[in-house]
């Protein structure tokens, strides 16, 4: 029986996948476009990810960056994402809508949610731009979601630890809060220790710099957003090792 708080890491890779489940972390959120906040990850990613190891596996529903409040074209996707995880064998869906106001979007949410059964279900960041967040984390413990992801609507977890333990006392054992957003093993025993959480959400990114000895100087591929093409994001497994590590210590 696991009696120190779990370790969700964020990564957009089948690598980073790997890496994080042999140094200790107890569940996978898989997703792709990581520079834009996280998009839905491939089938092939999720095919292979399960295919590799039998870690819980939570897939991110995300058409796109920017905003949760999505067209009926995006809800479509959306819906063919779900089915395609749960056929692809994954464990649970991270999935967020709002209304144009700000409130979680329960019409769509609700669907979403019956759609992904009998996965899981956590509720993302979108969260984390609710107008409310008390009346947005009733909204979805009446909508039977099982997980809320939320950096207590601040910038960092941890400048936002006052409302994430508020929420977490709210929550009781109705849902689950997770603190994401900056979390590292410099300050997770203290974000544990101070909210009363009993899971985080890590993306433990280190970089990695392309073996490519031929480079371009007059083409780029990416945004201005991104390092260019011969540096990537991975997950970096001793940070992992560290999280873990910490998790593990009492504090």
């Amino acid at each position: 029986m696991r009696n120190h708080p779990l370790l969700e890491i964020c990564t957009d890779s089948v690598a980073g996948a790997l890496a994080a489940a042999g140094c200790g972390a107890n569940r996978i959120e898989l997703c792709a476009g990581m520079v834009e906040g996280g998009t839905t990850p491939s089938r092939g990613s999720i095919e292979a990810v399960r295919e590799h190891s039998d870690l819980d596996l939570v897939i991110l529903i995300r058409p796109r960056g920017g905003d949760f409040l999505y067209s009926g074209d995006e809800l479509e996707v959306m819906r063919r994402d779900i089915e395609c995880a749960g056929d692809a064998g994954a464990d649970g869906i991270a999935v967020g809508v709002l209304t144009a106001a700000g409130e979680i979007d329960v019409p769509r949410m609700r669907e979403l949610a019956a759609r992904a059964r009998p996965m899981r279900i956590t509720c993302h960041r979108a969260f984390d731009m609710a107008q409310e967040p008390r009346r947005a984390l009733q909204t979805l413990v009446d909508l039977g979601i099982d997980r809320v992801l939320t950096s207590g609507q601040r910038r960092t977890a941890t400048e936002g630890i006052g409302l994430l333990a508020e929420l977490v006392a709210l929550a009781g054992e109705q849902i689950a809060v997770m603190p994401g957003g900056g979390v590292c093993a410099h300050n997770v025993r203290h974000l544990i220790a101070t909210t009363g959480a009993r899971a985080v959400h890590c993306s433990a990114r280190g970089r990695h710099r392309s073996g490519m000895t031929y480079r371009n100087p007059e083409c780029s591929m990416a945004s201005t957003a991104s390092p260019g093409e011969f540096e990537h994001g991975i997950t970096d497994p001793e940070e992992v090792r560290r999280l873990a590590e910490a998790l593990r210590t009492p504090v």
